[in-house]
Order: structure tokens, then sequence, then C-alpha cells
């Protein structure tokens, strides 16, 4: 690294304004996606467009500060590939600290070994509890019965803290290593969470009926017939919540109760969010099944709802109709007479994202920290 830091001090005159500050970046690790810095002068946008590095080297990267830039004291910043799930790294995969500097003109040398990619790598020690409830759970509603678990805080059993609650769908590709089309890893997200200490959370994870799924995550008259969902929901709301809210140490309010699931489960999500708002004030929505209600009414009864917050995502690469759905289902969200100017949503849209469990995963932690950790609209 000393000749590499080297050539670049030589570099300096021709690449920097010495009225000005510039960072200079070396990393081991190539690759094509950008590099960003985020600070404190930035709110720490980790995707500023006017906080790309440039690239002027096979591993060299610089960024100069306006000349008429005013400088926080100190200027804390950190190097991400677009997002935290990208992160920089240390060379034991360890979380490193802010970087910081008094200096307001000159050059500032720095070197990244390496960067997060999804999320990962994690670290064991900050794994969840997994607990499964039971394999049998009843769901009297249906008069059937289910596998449900809960993932607890890694250090549920030394606190006496009580934690916001998710309750999540499809807990067949949550966290279950073989599963037929890969998982969300939310246990393996929950622990990179942790270490970051983004903030910690219960997740309950419901499995689906397999051939019933769709049957019962859907309401009333739909494209694929007369859905269940309502007996389903009515299962969430008044059987397992007040099981979880008795054995578990929660926070019981709407305001930290969510749900969440992708595809037909991020449809049932919706449809609870909007029938029960009154118990859900968070809503995760990723790719859902829209297409399966065409004609779905945004229809709430109960007008406490001023803290509602909905995180939605949806994939360029799904099908040609997800990110047009989703857009107008946010609009009319939005729009409608009851809600307007009670909730608030997020739209998340990622261009290449396609239908399946990895872009899902990806976008948890953001979603999560967003609804229940995070202060920004």
């Amino acid at each position: 690294m000393e000749s590499d830091n080297t050539t670049i001090e030589n570099k300096n005159t021709l690449l920097t304004n010495k009225n000005s500050l510039c960072i200079l970046l070396t990393t081991d690790e190539i690759d094509r996606r950008p590099i960003y810095i985020a600070g404190n002068f930035n709110n720490w946008n980790t995707q500023d467009p006017n906080c790309v590095l440039e690239q002027f080297g096979e591993n060299s990267y610089r960024y100069e500060f306006n000349l008429d830039f005013t400088y926080p004291e100190p200027l804390l910043y950190k190097f991400t590939k677009g997002d935290w799930s990208a992160v920089e790294i240390g060379e034991n995969e360890e979380i490193t600290p802010n970087r910081s500097t008094y200096l307001k003109s000159g050059v500032q040398m720095e070197y990244v070994p390496k960067w997060r990619r999804n999320w990962l790598p994690f670290k064991p020690n900050f794994l969840p509890q997994v607990v499964l409830l039971s394999d049998e759970f009843e769901i009297p509603q249906l008069k059937t019965t289910r596998k449900v678990w809960a993932l607890l805080p890694h250090d549920y059993d030394d606190s006496e803290e009580r934690y916001p609650v998710m309750y999540l769908q499809d807990a067949q590709n949550l966290f279950n290593e073989d599963a037929l089309y890969g998982n969300w890893e939310i246990d393996k997200k929950l622990a990179v969470m942790a270490e970051y200490q983004i903030g910690k959370i219960i997740i309950i994870a419901v499995e689906h009926a397999d051939d019933n799924r769709n049957k019962e995550y859907s309401v009333g008259k739909t494209v694929l017939g007369k859905g269940q969902g309502k007996k389903y929901i009515r299962f969430l709301t008044e059987t397992l919540k007040p099981y979880v809210d008795a054995n578990f140490r929660t926070k019981t309010d709407r305001k930290n109760t969510g749900i969440g699931g992708s595809s037909m489960g991020g449809l049932i999500s919706i449809f609870s969010g909007l029938r029960k708002p009154e118990v859900f004030g968070k809503l995760m929505i990723f790719s859902p099944s829209l297409w399966v209600v065409p004609q779905l009414k945004i229809d709430v009864e109960v007008e406490n709802t001023d803290d509602t917050k909905i995180y939605l995502y949806a994939g360029g690469e799904e099908s040609e109709q997800m990110v047009e759905q989703v857009e107008k289902f946010k609009e009319r969200v939005l729009n409608s007479q009851f809600v307007k100017d009670k909730m608030k949503i997020n739209l998340s849209i990622n261009k290449l994202g396609t239908h399946n469990e990895t872009y899902w995963s990806d976008e948890f932690p953001k979603a999560i920290e967003w609804l229940f950790f995070s202060n920004k609209d």
C-alpha cells in the first residue's frame, strides 16, 4: 500500500485544487459499483449523486469538495457502494468507525480493504434466537394448524427490554437454508443489524398453507376465486397476536406492530393493514400480487392511523406491470379521502430486481430500519 499511496500523492498537484479538500481512496476489492462518500455533511445519504468518487486508476478514487463547501468540525464520513448494505468493512470483516478530519484543504489519504455485499458477512454471536412456537399452532378460524416461529434478539434472555413485533408470511422462505427458491436470510440480516445497533425487533414467522396459499392470502372475490383471507387475518389479530403478547416481552401497540410479506404474502399484508389499522401500524409490502385484485378498494374504517408507515418495494424485471401497479397503488392510497395526510409511504424501486428472495432479502433490513427505527419520512 505504501508504493500505491506514494504514486497517488505524486499525482496530487494534477488531481486537486490546493484551496479545497480532496479525499484520495484506494481499495483492494475492485468491482464496477460506484463508490459514494456519506457523512455528516449530506445527512449520511449513501447514494448522493453529488458525492460519487471519481476513479482515476485501477484501484484509486478521488472526491474533491467544492470551494464554497462549509465544513463541519470535524468532518465525519464513510464510504459505501451505494447503500449501508454495501458499506466499507475492515480487513477482518469488522465494522469500521466513522472516518474524520479537520482538514479544509489539501489531501486526505484513505484505504478500504473490503466491502459488504447484500448486508453480509454476519457475526454468528449476533444471530437471533429462533424459537418454534409449535409444529401445529392452531388456527381455529380456518380449522387447521401451522408451524409458527419466533426470532428473538440475540440477547433477549439477558434483558428485560420490550420489543416491537413484525409478523411475516411465508416462513418457509425466510431463514430456511433448504428452501427451494432460496430464502431471505432474515436471521443473518438481523445479526448484521444487531451488530450495527440499528434496532432490535421480534419477528413472528408464519408458514404458508402450501397448496392453499393463494386462497389463504386472498380476500373476497379475486381472479383466483374466493379467498379465505378474512379468516386468516382474524387468526393473526385474534389468536396469534394475543398469544405472542402474552408469552414474549412485546410492545403491543399498533405503532410497534407490523405485518409484511412478498408476492401473495405482500397482498395479504395489504389487506391486513387496511382492514385492521388499529392493530398494524407498519406495513412491509414487497412485490405484491396486485393483479389478483384489480379493483382493490382502499377502504379504512378506523380513523386513528396518523402514524401508519408503509414500505413498498418492486423490481423492474419482475413483470411488465409490477412497477406500474405498485406506483398506482401508492398514488391511490395517498389520494384516498381517509388516508390523505395520515400515512407515510416509502416506495423503493430496484430497476434490476426480479421476483425472488435475493432481492427481498436485500430490501428487508432497509424496510425494518425505516419502519421502526428511523425518524426520516
